[in-house]
């Protein structure tokens, strides 16, 4: 299971890392993984969140609008075939 940290020390990191700070005295006195404080000044620095949603490129965004669309013409789909079938026996 990820550890959880605290969004203000999430900040509070990537603002040391982005004024100067040695990213391994970072690592060292925070006791993180190095991909976490990477992936970390990535987001912050590219949205200002460190939220997964708020760092996801426009294919992504796309992606999940048209499965959502997909879905939804699905049922619509289904419901129509049952209608049909209603329709049909009358």
């Amino acid at each position: 299971m990820s550890k959880r940290y605290p969004e203000e020390m999430k900040r509070k990191v990537v603002e040391l890392a982005n004024n100067g700070k040695n990213q391994t005295e970072i690592l060292k006195e925070y006791g993180m993984a190095r991909s976490t404080l990477h992936k970390w000044i990535k987001h912050y620095n590219n949205s200002g969140s460190f939220k997964a949603k708020d760092n996801r490129t426009d294919k992504e965004k796309e992606l999940i609008e048209l499965r959502k669309e997909n879905k939804q013409l699905k049922m619509e789909n289904d419901i129509l075939k049952q209608a049909a079938l209603i329709m049909g026996r009358k």
